[in-house]
């Protein structure tokens, strides 16, 4: 079940790796609608389900979703009022700040493994 898993998540990283890629480079392919569609939405819910980590998984998955549906709609909405709508600058706000959050990720998860680390050395 786990390498199922792994697999899927593999699967959904490149398919989202080449959504950013066939926008930013303007690439024509059938599957653009789709790939676009799928780093959009699983981009910034990925990274909040990882900030999320000790929760309970529907509630994480639901957060996730929601804060991707949100960060979407505010992208656009922020990019319509200042005049300035381009797919290409939305996709890579969202790769920015998706990266951001799993830096933050990366960051919370090192401290509670060394206050872990601390806690068992007492």
């Amino acid at each position: 079940m786990l390498k199922h898993r792994r697999a899927l998540a593999w699967v959904l990283a490149i398919a989202c790796i080449a959504g950013a890629i066939v926008a930013l480079f303007d690439i024509e392919t059938p599957l653009r609608p789709f790939l676009i569609s799928l780093f959009l939405l699983f981009v910034p819910g990925a990274a909040v389900v990882g900030l999320l980590r000790d929760r309970d998984p529907l509630a994480a998955v639901s957060v996730g979703a929601a804060a991707s549906l949100v960060l979407n709609v505010l992208l656009a909405q922020a990019m319509l009022l200042f005049n300035a709508w381009s797919p290409r600058a939305g996709v890579a706000t969202v790769a920015v700040l998706g990266g951001f959050m799993y830096v933050l990720r990366v960051l919370y998860r090192g401290k509670s493994m060394q206050t872990e680390q601390g806690a068992r050395a007492r």
